[in-house]
């Protein structure tokens, strides 16, 4: 099968479930943007923006290569992070009880991540930066340590102390 028609069983799959979604739990869903162009580890994801349609996103090379399971794992999966957002709101747990139990009436397996082989799949490096609590020495990812220049402080779990730089 060619890209085109793996990519428009993946369309019409995530239309007869957020179809299926407002029809169970009567509610009417915004119909998301849905692109290919996701890159990296990641099978899909959902992108939820104020006063914009939600944004479905999926990796074009994991479709091609796992096919029937990415449109019978990753399509759900994604359509219960629409549907839970819409029936529970943004407080929820990503893959807690309320995502599991939609996951559950789409008849798919309520995992937190694909089992694809990312063998081969360009990523990015994320960088990493030295920090320091009361107890131990932390590695803060490249996002975090911006948010820390910019003032935000991040407290250790373990001894609540705030982390500095080194």
């Amino acid at each position: 099968m060619d890209s085109n028609q793996l990519e428009q069983l993946v369309l019409d799959k995530t239309r007869t479930l957020i179809a299926s979604a407002e029809n169970h739990f009567n509610i009417r869903l915004n119909p998301p943007e849905i692109r290919f162009d996701l890159r990296g580890k990641a099978a899909g994801m959902v992108v939820f923006k104020p006063l914009r349609k939600p944004l479905i996103r999926y990796n074009a090379v994991m479709l091609s290569e796992n096919g029937q399971d990415f449109l019978h794992q990753t399509v759900p999966h994604e359509v219960a992070h629409l549907v839970a957002r819409v029936l529970h709101g943004v407080k929820i747990r990503p893959h807690g009880r309320e995502w599991q139990s939609i996951m559950s009436k789409f008849g798919a397996k309520p995992i937190r991540c694909h089992n694809f082989s990312t063998q081969g799949i360009p990523t990015r490096r994320m960088r990493y930066f030295p920090y320091r609590c009361s107890c131990r020495n932390h590695q803060l990812s490249a996002i975090r340590h911006r948010r820390t220049l910019s003032g935000v402080t991040y407290l250790c779990r373990t001894c609540g102390s705030p982390l500095t730089s080194l």
